[in-house]
């Protein structure tokens, strides 16, 4: 009994560290993915010399996290999120090394190579809200997951802004202005990987294993080493823990289907706002019309952006205190309040704008809620399988959603985009309600570890 209440202080300590840890290293590498989104595309359109080629970085990007999420979960599986994290983030400090090649000789084929990269970095920093709760106790699992959302924050604001100061850097590098933000971003991702490799100990996900082992009749591994991760693919196994766990079903949907809503109707708003604010037919139209187009569209991101990951502590804290599912319902109806704001109120600025903000915060209820009860509705040996293909899929519905949503635009308008992302999150959210009534998810921690 004595050691035991000697150990929870420490674990709780660990814990503690763990999260400092995540949220500094996510600080320091979003940076890339902010530099990158914003001027990936103008640079894909001076190398390639072809505006078609302009979406390539951020396709490259999304599709990369994508295929990355289960190799890293299954990295995770073997060798812990320390070395998992570190070797996602040394994937996007190589691309972003790529895209300064790139922009120094001017080969198109480099820059989709760097974006790949930083899309791998982007699918490690998705994983790290996960490592944020191998550890946490049930009561504080949302917030824990939240705070390290939260810290994406600053980097995916300070990324884009980027441009001027790293036109400095480049300069005193001899370096081509515009590749000044990568080199930024490098140094950045660097200061993340050391800041990993030699912080995150003990591995919060090893550690867990350990706990988890010995609260077991049969007791802990000799010599107190790794639990094994449990062997098989991790997409046929975290499928088929998550097709046995009503909760986790859920949770899935949420996250998923929160994310392609988000995504289609967010990918599509700048083009609105552009035809809103200087006309439909206003592609070469004047300088003025172009600039008070995108002094809008980037005003109104922004606030999206703000929206996604500003109130994430709230969210975290609505989490805990409210519960997942509720906290999961809360979310969908923003969703659905959004779509609905933006997509009657088209012909206006103001509402398109308010419409993307509940996108963002919709979202980020949604997404914290749902992961967090994805964390806990599966056992220890299945948790990292089950959480590589949440974020598969999550990249998937994300690279799905840009990729219809410029289809649908064009079939039905800007407000028939909306209500077609309505009709998914009715269908979501009308899961949630069930779920909530029938109580088949608990406030809190639902599966023993």
């Amino acid at each position: 009994m004595a050691t035991t209440s000697r150990a929870e202080p420490d674990v709780r300590q660990v814990q503690r560290r763990t999260v400092l840890l995540l949220g500094s290293a996510q600080l320091l590498s979003a940076i890339v993915t902010g530099a990158t989104v914003s001027i990936g595309s103008l640079l894909a359109v001076d190398l390639s010399g072809s505006e078609a080629w302009a979406g390539s970085v951020a396709t490259m990007m999304t599709l990369a996290a994508a295929l990355a999420a289960l190799p890293l979960a299954s990295l995770a599986e073997r060798r812990g999120r320390r070395i998992s994290l570190a070797t996602g983030l040394a994937a996007a400090l190589a691309g972003a090394l790529l895209i300064v090649v790139s922009v120094v000789t001017g080969i198109f084929v480099f820059l989709v190579l760097g974006a790949a990269g930083v899309g791998v970095g982007t699918a490690a920093n998705l994983q790290a809200r996960f490592a944020a709760v191998d550890l946490a106790d049930a009561e504080h699992r949302g917030r824990s997951l939240s705070a390290v959302v939260w810290a994406i924050t600053v980097g995916a604001v300070a990324g884009p802004n980027l441009v001027q100061p790293g036109a400095v850097v480049g300069q005193s590098l001899g370096l081509p202005p515009i590749a000044g933000p990568f080199v930024i971003s490098a140094a950045g991702l660097l200061l993340a990987c050391g800041l990993l490799l030699a912080g995150l100990r003990p591995d919060p996900l090893i550690l867990a294993r350990q706990l988890a082992a010995r609260a077991q009749p049969a007791g802990p591994p000799a010599g107190g080493a790794p639990v094994p991760a449990p062997a098989g693919g991790s997409l046929a196994r975290g499928l088929r823990a998550v097709r046995h766990a009503p909760a986790a079903i859920l949770a899935l949907a949420a996250v998923v289907g929160a994310h392609a809503m988000m995504v289609g109707v967010m990918s599509m708003t700048p083009l609105h706002l552009q035809a809103l604010v200087a006309g439909p037919h206003s592609v070469h139209g004047s300088h003025a019309a172009g600039s008070d187009a995108l002094v809008i569209i980037g005003f109104t991101i922004s606030l999206h952006i703000a929206g996604m990951f500003a109130l994430s502590p709230v969210m975290g804290w609505l989490t805990d205190k409210l519960g997942r599912t509720q906290t999961i319902a809360l979310g969908l109806a923003t969703l659905l309040a959004a779509v609905l704001v933006a997509g009657f109120g088209q012909g206006s600025t103001a509402a398109v704008a308010v419409g993307l903000v509940l996108l963002g915060v919709g979202w980020s209820a949604s997404t914290i809620a749902g992961s967090t009860l994805l964390a806990e509705s599966v056992s220890q040996k299945d948790r990292v399988a089950v959480q590589g293909v949440s974020d598969m899929m999550m990249g998937v519905a994300g690279a799905v959603g840009g990729a219809v949503s410029g289809l649908v635009l064009s079939w039905v308008g800007y407000l028939g985009l909306n209500l077609a992302g309505g009709v998914l999150g009715v269908a979501v959210l009308a899961a949630a309600v069930v779920a909530l009534l029938a109580g088949r998810s608990k406030p809190v921690g639902s599966v023993p570890d």
